[in-house]
Order: C-alpha cells, then structure tokens, then sequence
C-alpha cells in the first residue's frame, strides 16, 4: 500500500560532507529517519546519486532519474521507483520526522481520494513530509518538468490537494519539530541536544 522514499540527494554544501551519513546520536542520520518511519511501509526506497555508503541500509537504493532537476526533479524520482500506490516522500535531513503525522498524512489520502496530504507549518507547505498518490501525481509532476517548471509545488494547482493546518499539526507533532532540518554541523548539534532532552530516539 505504501512505499516509503527517503530522498538523500542533497549537495549538503553546508554541512561540509553528506549529512544523510554524519552520526546522530550515534547513528547515521538517515538510518535514525528510516527506523522512525520503517514500520509504517511496505517498501522503502532510497533516493541517492552516490548508492556505496548506504548499502548498509535495509532498503532498496535508487538514483536520481532527472539530475539536476532540483527538488521538483527529486519528487519526480520518488514517484516513478515507488512500487505502491501511495508515497511518503521523506527528506534525510529531518531527525524529527513524525510516524504519527505520516500515518495521518496517509490516512487523509486514503479517506479523502485526494491526489496528495500535504501539511503546513509556519514557513508554508511541507511537501517532504508529505503522502502522494502515484497514479495520478506522477503524470502530474511529469507534466511540470515537461514545461520546465523548478517549483516543487508548481503542479498542486491541478491537483485534488489535502493541506494539514499547522493546528492539525500540532496533534501529531506537540513540540513543532517534524519539519526541522539539519543544514550546518551547528544545526545538527542542536537538533542532538534537543533529542536528549526529550529522550527521543
């Protein structure tokens, strides 16, 4: 039913080296985002350009089929290799990434035939931490390349969209951290302190 896709295409200039590897908490970022979310999927496919360093993962490593086309290029890469017909489409960089929100992204698709759940925070929409459905948001996003749109919300005009309000957020996600993301070795120290804190793992 679903196919979970960890996107770990990012350049990570700010970081200095690929954050989806640097240790969090004593384990590489993304396999702390892939055991927070794993149990909700049937697949789970990782998004990488550069495949060697994640062999160690349980999950199946895909590269980019558009590279270069940015972010809008990347969700088009998790549609296409998702073999379930929804998709989580998650960013490496989130220590925080919520199962609890997901599954209620995912439920929101199923109840409502929506093309794709999306939420909102206070910075705007959300769309790597979001549910989409492949069969009718893969042509879509296909069609948005096709036209040279970079935008990755460039297509959700023409789309049966579900939008998450940041207080619908806040169910699932009491202390706002789903959606942080770790671009700088700063970032990444503060998001491990605030792991500690609430002793999460």
């Amino acid at each position: 039913m679903l196919t979970l896709v960890i996107q770990a295409g990012g350049e990570s200039r700010r970081m200095g080296q690929d954050k989806a590897l640097m240790p969090f908490l004593g384990k590489p970022l993304i396999q702390r985002v892939l055991e927070r979310l794993s149990h909700l999927a049937d697949e789970v496919v990782i998004t990488t350009n550069n495949p060697e360093p994640y062999r160690f993962l349980v999950a199946r490593l895909a590269a980019d089929l558009l590279p270069g086309r940015g972010a809008l290029g990347g969700l088009y890469t998790a549609l296409s290799v998702a073999s379930h017909p929804l998709v989580a489409v998650i960013a490496c960089d989130m220590p925080f990434a919520n199962p609890s929100l997901l599954a209620a992204l995912r439920d929101r698709v199923i109840t409502t035939h929506c093309d794709a759940a999306i939420p909102r925070s206070q910075s705007g929409l959300e769309p790597f931490h979001a549910v989409y459905r492949k069969e009718t948001c893969l042509h879509l996003v296909q069609a948005a390349l096709q036209a040279n749109q970079w935008r990755v919300d460039s297509w959700f005009e023409g789309a049966a969209m579900a939008y998450l309000s940041p207080d619908e957020v806040r169910l699932y996600d009491p202390h706002g951290l789903a959606f942080l993301n770790v671009n700088t070795p700063e970032d990444l120290m503060q998001a491990e302190e605030r792991a500690r804190e609430l002793d999460q793992p």
